[in-house]
């Protein structure tokens, strides 16, 4: 990895896009620090709580601005909501289904349509954020009378929602003049900027004697574990022989060759994650306005969906496993890629062409997804368990640590494939 990056910077033009990655990065944290006015930082980090809810995911991929209530509060979570939307409608909606068959001008309209539903969603959110800052106490009561109520209103969401379109142009901007996927090069810097907030909490618990200093070997070596376990799950993929038939046009023979359908284990990433432990949030976050009574039904039900109880992991891996399996349906259409081979003279070994050939994709398919989501199912209840054992409250979860790795592979691979299209001698040797 340290050789690549060496060989990077030695070449002019890929040197040119890491100075420019960083410079974008530095941008971020630098509009992470920048508050919103007539907010109250202590207010929203009332709602971050105890880490128990949707508000501590949202501050754990800004790396700590929306506590702080700046500017790049919301972050890129706009952006994530409306591009789960669009997929979703592309599934549903032919005129969507269609530009997405379209290739690359398709996937240019989709993204046009993913930017407008970005903004819809950045002001319904910013809105909801003001209404929460505001029952909360965190504004000045001087700015909720007469006029001044509106004004304050809208410099507030209009400051959230500019801030989370610009986070998103950041990202577009990595992307076309960079090196990396923008919004995943902004997720992982935002994760990585709440680390030294981590570290400190960890070595607080060191000299309070909350951690005993024999176990720091030990938890060093569990998450070295952990993430060599992930690399080699998100690298890990099955190969589906493909076999292509020869044919002749006028002098030339066409075809003849093998290749391959590649499935990746992790094919869905951490979006099951995402979607479980966002629905799992929703009665933490409703703990953090309502106050049930001690005795009451709904007091119990908040205990029950608190992380330490036994049932809240239960339903965490079967949302995960059933996110897995929806998110993956949405992606491999067994039947579409069986007429794509057939369409092109090749065929799988052993296996006839037409529905036997989707047939078969559709078991593997099925086994693979099932492998995969029992992984995110242990990489995100780890942290749980973990804490649950030993009473260590881990800094980091599984999901910020698929991201980090996952994005860390994407970028040196990247990094590698620009060397070797440039030929560079170090590269190569």
């Amino acid at each position: 990895m340290f050789s690549t990056i060496r060989n990077a910077f030695k070449n002019p033009e890929l040197r040119k896009r890491l100075i420019f990655t960083i410079f974008i990065l530095v941008v971020f944290r630098f509009g992470s620090s920048i508050l919103v006015p007539f907010v109250n930082a202590g207010a929203l980090k009332s709602l971050v709580g105890d880490g128990n809810n949707f508000f501590a995911l949202l501050n754990t991929f800004s790396g700590g601005a929306f506590a702080n209530a700046t500017i790049f509060a919301l972050s890129i979570q706009p952006y994530i909501t409306a591009t789960i939307i669009v997929q979703l409608l592309t599934v549903a909606i032919p005129p969507l289904e269609r530009l997405a068959k379209e290739g690359e001008t398709g996937r240019k309209k989709l993204n046009k349509v993913s930017r407008w539903v970005t903004l819809a969603m950045a002001l319904v959110q910013s809105y909801a954020y003001y209404v929460l800052v505001r029952n909360q106490g965190g504004i000045e009561s001087q700015y909720l009378t007469g006029w001044a109520q509106f004004f304050t209103a809208g410099v507030i969401i209009l400051a959230f929602t500019a801030g989370a379109c610009a986070v998103v142009w950041l990202g577009d901007k990595i992307t076309e003049k960079g090196i990396g996927n923008g919004v995943s090069m902004i997720l992982f810097a935002g994760i990585l900027a709440g680390l030294p907030q981590n570290a400190q909490i960890l070595i607080e618990s060191f000299k309070q004697g909350g951690i005993n200093y024999i176990l720091v070997p030990f938890i060093l070596l569990v998450f070295a574990a952990m993430i060599v376990f992930i690399v080699i799950m998100t690298e890990a993929e099955r190969r589906i022989p493909v076999q292509y038939a020869k044919r002749v046009v006028g002098r030339k023979m066409y075809g003849g060759q093998s290749s391959f359908i590649p499935i990746k284990v992790n094919m869905s990433s951490v979006m099951p994650i995402i979607f479980a432990s966002s629905l799992l949030s929703v009665p933490g976050t409703i703990a953090a306005f309502a106050q049930p009574a001690p005795d009451s039904f709904w007091a119990g039900f908040l205990r029950v969906m608190s992380p330490q109880h036994p049932v809240y992991g239960i339903l965490f891996a079967v949302l995960i496993i059933g996110f897995n399996y929806f998110y993956a349906a949405i992606q491999y259409n067994p039947i579409e890629i069986a007429n794509n081979i057939k369409n092109n003279n090749g065929a799988i070994p052993g296996i006839r062409p037409g529905k036997p050939t989707s047939t078969f994709i559709s078991k593997v398919l099925s086994k693979i997804i099932f492998i995969g989501a029992l992984f995110l199912a242990v990489i995100a209840l780890f942290p749980i368990l973990f804490n649950s054992m030993t009473g260590i409250q881990v800094a980091l979860g599984g999901t910020t640590i698929i991201i980090v790795v996952g994005v860390a592979l994407e970028t040196m691979q990247q990094l590698q494939s620009q060397l070797m299209m440039r030929h560079h001698k170090g590269f190569l040797e």
